[in-house]
């Protein structure tokens, strides 16, 4: 498969030659993840762990004021998971960890993730954006977890991930009592590395991917993976993923082009 040409429902696809861009598309109900989103979002992993690129994931861009809509609209990342699906699910579909299985895959593809957030990315959005590698955002970003507030929790990745990413005092105000982060707040507790106009966004997304793509592609994967391995695994999975490197003749070229430019 050189390109992925399936036609989807829920998300919008436009692929470059090193990276992949994944609109989520449900605009009617705020891009709320349901079933069928899932099973896109699988076939998208599919695809990129067969053909390693950089994923970009977004959701539907604002609209300037016009004519036609005088008001304009906001972006939206996505609201979360479909309540009118997940009303109706019950242990055994909990168990089969519907969006943390799909959460966990993108997080595991082989090339960077690039979360663009704008407007709501709360709950099952929030924790496909904690999946991401990066995440960059708006002012207008509003991120969190508000699942115990419907009688849940937040089973897709939240609960440890974000302890990691922001450290125990904010995970716990954001899923225990429902604090919802804007796009400062994201930026100052690190949960996004840079903000943007809702304009730029995508423009921002652009110039990471293009940062992402300049270093050598091998080297990127091999470090994602090392990056995640467990503590117990380090340091000799770093000394044997550095042997395979060193193998490479990309690590030859760089070198001998770094070596040539200090001679000019």
């Amino acid at each position: 498969m050189d390109n992925l040409t399936q036609n989807f429902d829920t998300i919008l696809v436009t692929e470059g030659e090193d990276r992949l861009w994944v609109r989520l598309h449900r605009p009617e109900v705020r891009n709320a993840i349901d079933q069928l989103m899932v099973d896109e979002l699988h076939t998208v992993c599919s695809y990129l762990e067969k053909n390693p690129k950089i994923l970009i994931l977004a959701g539907t861009p604002g609209q300037a004021p016009s004519e036609e809509n005088p008001k304009g609209s906001k972006g939206i990342f996505a609201s979360g998971a479909d309540i009118s699906q997940l009303r109706e699910r019950r242990r055994n579909d909990a168990l089969a960890g519907i969006n943390s299985g799909i959460f966990e895959r993108i997080a595991k593809l082989p090339m960077p993730v690039i979360a663009a957030l704008d407007g709501f990315a709360l709950g099952g959005g929030a924790e496909l954006a904690y999946a991401a590698d990066f995440r960059i955002g708006t002012p207008e970003l509003r991120m969190g977890n508000p699942e115990t507030n419907l009688g849940i929790m937040a089973a897709a990745g939240a609960t440890w991930r974000l302890k990691e990413l922001v450290g125990e005092p904010l995970a716990k105000e954001i899923l225990l009592a429902g604090k919802v982060l804007t796009g400062q707040q994201c930026l100052q507790a690190g949960l996004v590395t840079e903000l943007h106009e809702a304009a730029d966004l995508d423009t921002g997304a652009e110039a990471l991917a293009d940062r992402i793509a300049a270093q050598d592609p091998l080297a990127v994967r091999i470090t994602k993976s090392v990056f995640h391995s467990p503590r117990e695994a380090h340091p000799l999975i770093d000394t044997l993923a550095q042997g395979m490197l060193f193998e490479s003749q990309a690590k030859f070229d760089r070198m001998q082009e770094f070596l040539d430019r200090k001679k000019k």
